[in-house]
């Protein structure tokens, strides 16, 4: 290949890139999720379809994250949409959080709600502006958030699998 086809098939291959991160951001977030809601005690029974209290919202939320992470793997890469999925599934973690955090009442529950709301706060500017899910420093960002939202979480005993893996200057 050379001239026009080369630039074509280079930016393919950009557009496509992000998604690995936003992927594995995702499913780590989602992990978080599932580790505050064990830890707050909500259960997948605790789903509604019209949320009335905190537990429903979360286990609703987790159900709709699994289904959009489902359809993540089975879709064509599309940066802004996987930045998307990454940024509502960092929501959710953030909800959970914040329910494991009420329950809990530790200042370690209160750390990793501080940097899970700030994950989703990262991922949603990620998910945004201009170049939606392709802005290299905000995916960047967004991933150290998230890295620091996995370590709080460990440290709250919310136990979370590997996620991004943690960093251990997350205090």
């Amino acid at each position: 290949m050379s001239g026009p086809d080369e630039t074509v098939a280079a930016t393919a291959a950009r557009k496509a890139a992000p998604r690995p991160a936003h992927g594995v951001r995702a499913r780590s977030a989602y992990d978080r999720a599932v580790a505050a809601c064990r830890h707050a005690g909500v259960g997948e029974d605790a789903a509604e379809i019209v949320p009335t209290d905190p537990a429903g919202r979360a286990a609703n939320a987790l159900r709709l994250s699994a289904r959009s992470l489902a359809a993540l793997g089975a879709s064509a890469p599309d940066a802004a949409a996987d930045a998307r999925c990454a940024r509502n599934t960092a929501a959710t973690a953030a909800l959970a959080a914040q329910i494991a955090a009420a329950r809990d009442g530790t200042e370690a529950a209160a750390t990793a709600l501080r940097a899970a709301l700030a994950a989703s706060r990262a991922a949603a500017i990620a998910a945004g502006g201009s170049a939606p899910g392709r802005d290299a420093a905000l995916n960047a960002a967004a991933e150290e958030a998230e890295r620091h939202a996995v370590a709080t979480a460990h440290q709250a005993g919310w136990d979370t699998g590997e996620g991004m893996g943690t960093d251990t200057e997350a205090d």
